[in-house]
């Protein structure tokens, strides 16, 4: 038996290399998804007039937080905002794993839980639409619109464009890899 002293070093560097493919393609990915994230937050509050348009990541079953935010002023920032502790439990993600769609023109007005009015209080948000991305794994995320200057009335139109928004990021494929 004759051994080549290169033949070990050869197949190490086949792994670094694959494994180095495979981070770089997983970053592509991501750069890709944030983007798209990033443009269609933008393009929605523009559109919409409002104050800020977030994206709520599930990172585990129930529990997120905003991971993307395009503002109308810094000071609308809620970046890394987990929601309220128990608020939002299995009811309310049946709820939006279904297809919910909320549209509160007035939080001071509507009939929700105390928790959740506090919390809504608490990110300045007084009118707030919220649209499930839903993709075959299950609830994937949430968009969510914030008014803060006052009581809004949604219009269909706005909804519409918000499930617009919603499905372009559920049938994006790097979203559906991630």
């Amino acid at each position: 038996m004759q051994i080549h002293p290169h033949s070990e070093f050869n197949h190490s560097n086949d792994r670094r290399e694959q494994g180095l493919q495979k981070l770089l393609d997983r970053l592509v990915r991501s750069i890709e998804q944030n983007e798209l994230v990033r443009q269609t937050t933008n393009q929605l509050r523009e559109s919409l007039q409002v104050d800020r348009v977030v994206l709520y990541y599930f990172y585990s079953q129930w529990k997120g937080q905003v991971t993307f935010e395009s503002l109308s002023s810094k000071e609308f920032s809620i970046l890394g905002s987990t929601g309220p502790d128990d608020c939002f439990n299995n009811e309310y993600a049946a709820l939006y794993l279904a297809g919910r769609v909320k549209a509160i023109a007035d939080i001071e007005l509507e009939p929700i839980q105390p928790c959740h009015r506090d919390f809504l209080r608490n990110l300045q948000v007084r009118a707030n639409l919220v649209v499930p991305i839903v993709i075959p794994r299950g609830l994937w995320g949430l968009l969510v619109a914030h008014y803060c200057q006052g009581p809004h009335d949604w219009s269909p139109s706005d909804i519409e464009m918000m499930q617009t928004g919603a499905q372009t990021l559920a049938t994006d494929r790097n979203i559906l890899e991630s």
